[in-house]
């Protein structure tokens, strides 16, 4: 087989193995409403950017998205903006995992840092 047709074979399979991994993306109030709609496992992460708590989890995150059975979408949300969804989920902290199915919400998670307990969060939705 040409290299050129293998360097496209790998390519394919790695583009196809990533869009499945966990996806972490900037909070919208109409990707979030489509996410629910869909039924699909989404997560509203309220992080800041002075928060270290928030930056250690933004590293476990990271480390998540390599893992293929997280086939899920974090939201990340500024907490120092979105004061009426704070209001509305009664997220009082910075560094909080709410997690969904759907429109149900399956769980939260407050200043957890470690991947392992992260990950066990976020599979609370699949």
């Amino acid at each position: 087989m040409p290299l050129k047709k293998i360097l496209v074979l790998c390519a394919a399979l790695f583009i196809s193995s990533w869009s499945y991994a966990l996806t972490v993306t900037p909070y919208s109030a109409e990707a979030f409403a489509k996410l629910q709609a869909s039924g699909e496992a989404v997560t509203l992460h309220f992080r800041a950017d002075w928060c270290p708590t928030c930056r250690a989890q933004d590293k476990s995150l990271e480390i998540l998205k390599g893992d293929p059975d997280l086939k899920l979408t974090v939201l990340s949300v500024d907490y120092d903006k979105e004061t009426e969804l704070k209001k509305q989920l009664n997220v009082r902290n910075q560094s909080t995992f709410v997690i969904y199915r759907g429109k149900v919400e399956t769980g939260r998670q407050i200043g957890s840092t470690s991947p392992e307990a992260i990950r066990k969060a976020l599979a609370s939705s699949l």
